[in-house]
């Protein structure tokens, strides 16, 4: 396309040229935000279950001063990545990492700041999820000796994980959209490609357009999938049919 006039013909004619720049920047996005997520929310997991770690007055000392110091960590941890912004988190690690003499890319970089803020919150999360289980599922348990440590992973970890999963995939839409902040640190992410193609021309305004139709089609598409997977999840209801039934006969 010459000489494009409006800013529709600008859109079309720096996607067309420049198409396999956004094409990488949208894969690098997907690729933070996946690996980010995943390694975050297992981050996350593991805060929640040291955060709900209970200290009895009968456990051994060295016990008790461990558990204390691990609770205390996790707090301090949640709290400054819950109460910064990635932005900033991103700076002070990319650039601290550097100045301690450790080489880091900006693509490590970058997943390594989005798993640490992904687990901050998913750690709250994770917390919420346990919490939310009946406290009598745990004393059935205990009561047919089973210790507090299989009770967490073989009955309350599983059902509070059920219980989690629309926030993960919320978590997961976040990250998708927050990784344009990672441009502050050089990542070739989906809004550095925009600001390089924007500068070309100078038309900045029809190159952000044309991420942030790419930005809502990727949301919307994951949205959906990850409201059919909840469905799926849930399970059939036809028992509760058969009840009704039953009753009414």
């Amino acid at each position: 396309m010459e000489n494009p006039g409006n800013s529709l013909e600008w859109m079309l004619f720096l996607t067309e040229k420049y198409l396999k720049m956004f094409l990488q920047g949208t894969w690098l996005t997907l690729y933070i935000a996946v690996i980010g997520t995943v390694l975050g929310f297992i981050l996350g997991y593991i805060i929640g279950i040291i955060q709900d770690m209970k200290i009895n007055s009968g456990d051994f000392f060295p016990k008790r001063i461990l558990v204390s110091f691990l609770k205390l960590v996790a707090t301090a941890y949640v709290e400054i990545f819950r109460d910064t912004p990635m932005i900033v988190q991103a700076m002070i690690i990319y650039y601290g990492i550097r100045q301690a003499g450790v080489e880091l890319t900006p693509v490590v970089a970058g997943i390594l700041v989005t798993v640490l803020n992904t687990g901050a919150y998913m750690a709250e999360t994770v917390r919420g999820g346990i919490g939310s289980i009946d406290l009598g599922q745990r004393e059935g348990a205990w009561a047919m000796g089973m210790s507090p440590m299989q009770t967490m992973f073989y009955v309350v970890l599983p059902q509070a994980f059920q219980n989690i999963i629309p926030e993960m995939a919320n978590t997961f839409l976040t990250n998708l959209k927050m990784t344009s902040v990672l441009n502050v640190i050089a990542v070739q992410e989906l809004f550095m490609a925009a600001k390089t193609v924007g500068g070309n021309y100078y038309k900045y305004f029809e190159s952000y357009l044309v991420i942030a139709v790419i930005y809502f089609v990727l949301c919307f598409l994951f949205n959906k999938l990850f409201g059919f997977m909840e469905e799926k999840m849930k399970g059939k209801t036809d028992y509760a049919l058969a009840v009704e039934y039953m009753d009414n006969q």
